[in-house]
């Protein structure tokens, strides 16, 4: 063991007298070993971000569309559109609902179309969609004052809103949320103006992205606007039913699943039908195969970045290369004073996988002061886990004991009397 505190000694002796030449030694590590980890910390960010948003859709939500069928879009150069008798109806949606397990309830939405809320110099860009009473929980929006669409504007068809605080305080500057209830906004929708009554108003949450955009856009954003979907369907004139749904299910219960029974259960109403058919995926179901996707290209671009690795490996072979050739006399000193073989492979060996792990320390904390900077300007700070600083940790020794063995073996096998003779 004092054998073995030696040799480290005298590596980081070495170290100390070659200042320069030790740092440019590691540089490759340090930049391999900081690239993994920060990519590590940014990955972890970006993860954070896109499940969050995705999640805060509803994780326990089931997304029902009506799309072609594989076999039709592998024959067909060109997606079809389903026409009204291809649309998911009502009474199909009530029978699911009382006929498949899990099933809590469900909503539906359609495009009506962008349009600009205007009233003199004051605008507000807008995305107005038809809604169901059930799409503010299947979706987690925050009403912030006053009521979200009902029963009986739906039966209604009412020209009632509920509007973004974004759109309130540029339509209605001066005047609190709740002050705007019952007041009129004027849309410019389809080449028609059209008027809503605000009803509610509900609290707009940019997703990250949105946040890094310039504040040069941030009078320009554009903000959801949500009416009754009977009367989004008398604006564009649909009547036959719905392309998309979001099925909510009990909390607890298996929505991978219940997904699975749905697409079932509503792909009976279509075995006449060639050329559509229903897909069900859950949020969770998709939720986990972004995450998956997102861990596989940062391992992608970590093990691209680790190339560095090699690049620094084959400094430290080279560096050790020439303090065998410096230090040949005094490797035959010792040789000729007893010393084995062993000794001096593992005096080379040591220094080397010092200098390595001295590199990957350094790496480690360059790596994660950059990554923690990213990714907190992506609003998700993200930290490197304990097993990933350990793998980074041996990892970089592990570089210094294969790379430093050549010549570690160089210098053991040197002989004495030639060593001793080396000018």
């Amino acid at each position: 063991m004092s054998g073995m505190w030696e040799n480290v000694l005298l590596a980081l002796n070495g170290l100390r007298a070659n200042k320069m030449r030790a740092l440019l030694t590691m540089l490759g590590i340090i930049i391999g070993i900081g690239s993994v980890i920060g990519i590590m910390c940014v990955g972890g960010a970006v993860t954070g971000s896109v499940t969050d948003s995705m999640s805060s859709l509803g994780v326990n939500n089931v997304t029902v569309v009506v799309q072609q069928r594989m076999s039709e879009i592998d024959n067909m150069m060109t997606m079809e559109v389903p026409g009204e008798g291809d649309l998911i109806t009502t009474e199909m949606l009530d029978a699911m609902r009382a006929e498949v397990e899990g099933v809590d309830n469900y909503s539906v939405s359609e495009t009506t179309g962008s349009g600009k809320a205007k009233d003199g110099r004051k605008y507000a860009n807008v995305s107005v969609t038809g809604t169901s009473e059930a799409y503010l929980d299947a979706n987690n929006i925050e009403l912030l004052t006053g009521r979200y669409l009902n029963e009986k504007d739906l039966q209604g068809r009412k020209y009632v809103a509920v509007v973004s605080d974004f759109l309130v305080s540029k339509m209605f500057p001066g005047m609190s949320e709740k002050e705007v209830l019952g007041e009129e906004v004027k849309v410019s929708l389809n080449d028609d103006i059209v008027n809503f009554t605000i009803v509610g108003v509900y609290k707009n949450v940019d997703s990250p992205y949105a946040m890094m955009m310039s504040s040069a856009s941030e009078n320009d954003k554009r903000t959801a606007l949500y009416i009754p979907v009977t009367t989004s369907q008398r604006i564009t004139g649909s009547e036959g039913g719905y392309q998309s749904v979001t099925v909510t299910t009990d909390i607890g219960k298996d929505s991978v699943a219940i997904a699975d029974d749905i697409q079932k259960f509503l792909n009976r109403y279509y075995e006449n039908n060639t050329h559509f058919q229903v897909y069900a995926v859950s949020m969770e179901s998709m939720v986990s195969q972004m995450t998956s996707m997102l861990d596989t290209v940062s391992i992608a671009i970590s093990v691209i970045a680790g190339i560095s690795l090699l690049v620094g490996g084959i400094g430290v072979m080279n560096i050790m290369l020439v303090s065998v050739t410096e230090r040949t006399r005094e490797i035959g000193t010792r040789k000729a004073l007893g010393a084995p073989n062993r000794a001096i492979r593992v005096q080379f060996v040591v220094e080397a996988m010092i200098i390595c792990l001295i590199g990957g320390v350094i790496g480690i904390i360059l790596g994660t002061v950059l990554g923690y900077t990213a990714s907190n300007f992506l609003g998700f700070p993200s930290f490197p886990s304990v097993g990933s600083i350990a793998l980074a940790v041996g990892f970089s020794m592990a570089i210094g004991l294969f790379f430093g063995y050549y010549p570690a073996n160089k210098a053991a096998n040197l002989d004495p009397i030639e060593a001793l003779r080396y000018e």
